[in-house]
């Protein structure tokens, strides 16, 4: 039997979920892993076990508001289940997802967290309906609903130096803040250049061995999301940058497990999600206290200042590893206005239109 080394981030975060869905598949009606058997192929674990959750949700709602339904344990459901449920029912459920309650917490959907629901629930659905399973397929009959596009946030050129100023000089830390500074500041103006340049996700960049990195070409290897592999290219401030963190990364003993990893963290294991997204708060609330700055901020601005040098939105769609142009092309469509705008001075059909000599 093959041992999956630790080591292997993406292989290993690929096991968790699958342990993960396992578990919650456990609370569900025999019949679900026929659905998630089907979609195997097709679908990343990830993709899967947010389906499952959501899945869940919607069985403990049905669970909880149908009377009838009450008086059987969610795990005892017959597939028959699925054509009791009417449109109504469905509706009444993105409703309830707007704030409900669950471990003593409130949990809120906005537009777009209900729409990712409803999408979990109508490949569900039509799952079972396309294979002549069930009879009625009312998720299909539920409109997505509409998603206003927010305003992107993202670092203005100026506020980027002074990020990166800040990152290595420190100079707004508390003292205990600047304790831990002296220890990482080499590797945090590598991991923020990185991003920054190279609009990189978050997820991308903690999964890097250092075998990923070839300075010949100035290019890293990265695990796009759905598990196929691209080359991203950075130019010579990232190069400097990581030189300079792979020198000191040299100086380490990782632990075991863990020898291969890009990026350390302060316990010489390989440096997790979460902790990247708090030193890139801990940094940017010195930076700007008006927008909440994340790692997916960073990828934000380094898409942005891309096409506003190149003017090609197949190349940002490329580059940041969007499968669809259109996804590019609704997050930057501010952009293209403003360009479109500037065109309509761009052209002169008169020397002097108001008639001057």
């Amino acid at each position: 039997m093959a041992v999956i080394k630790p080591d292997n981030y993406h292989d290993e975060q690929n096991r968790q979920n699958i342990l993960k869905l396992r578990a919650v598949l456990d609370t569900l009606p025999p019949f679900c892993k026929t659905f998630f058997r089907g979609i195997e192929e097709y679908t990343s674990t990830r993709t899967r076990l947010a389906y499952a959750y959501d899945i869940r949700l919607f069985f403990e709602f049905l669970h909880e508001e149908n009377s009838v339904l009450a008086k059987t344990d969610i795990k005892d459901y017959p597939i028959s289940v699925l054509d009791q449920v009417t449109r109504l029912d469905i509706q009444e459920y993105l409703a309830y997802v707007s704030l409900y309650q669950k471990d003593g917490k409130d949990i809120t959907n906005d537009e777009r967290g209900k729409a990712r629901k409803l999408s979990a629930l109508r490949s569900f659905y039509n799952y079972f309906y396309e294979n002549e399973l069930i009879e009625k397929n009312p998720a299909a009959l539920v409109p997505l609903p509409k998603r206003h596009e927010k305003a992107i946030i993202r670092l203005e050129p100026n506020e980027v130096a002074i990020l990166l100023d800040q990152v290595e000089d420190g100079s707004k830390l508390t003292k205990k803040e600047l304790e831990y500074h002296k220890k990482t500041k080499v590797r945090d103006v590598a991991l923020l250049t990185l991003l920054l340049g190279t609009g990189i996700r978050v997820s991308e960049c903690v999964g890097l061995d250092i075998s990923d990195v070839d300075f010949d070409v100035n290019g890293i290897k990265i695990r796009r999301k759905g598990g196929y592999e691209a080359v991203v290219y950075f130019g010579e401030e990232v190069e400097t940058a990581l030189l300079d963190y792979l020198e000191e990364r040299e100086r380490i003993l990782p632990m075991e497990g863990h020898e291969n990893a890009l990026f350390l963290s302060l316990q010489n294991r390989r440096i997790a999600v979460r902790s990247v997204e708090n030193l890139v708060k801990k940094y940017a609330s010195r930076v700007t206290t008006l927008k909440k700055i994340t790692p997916h901020k960073l990828r934000s601005t380094y898409g942005t200042t891309l096409y506003q040098e190149t003017g090609d939105i197949y190349l940002v769609a490329d580059v940041l590893g969007h499968k669809d142009v259109n996804t590019t092309r609704r997050h930057y469509a501010a952009q293209e206005d403003a360009r479109r705008r500037r065109a309509a001075n761009a052209v002169h059909l008169r020397e002097n239109p108001k008639g001057g000599e």
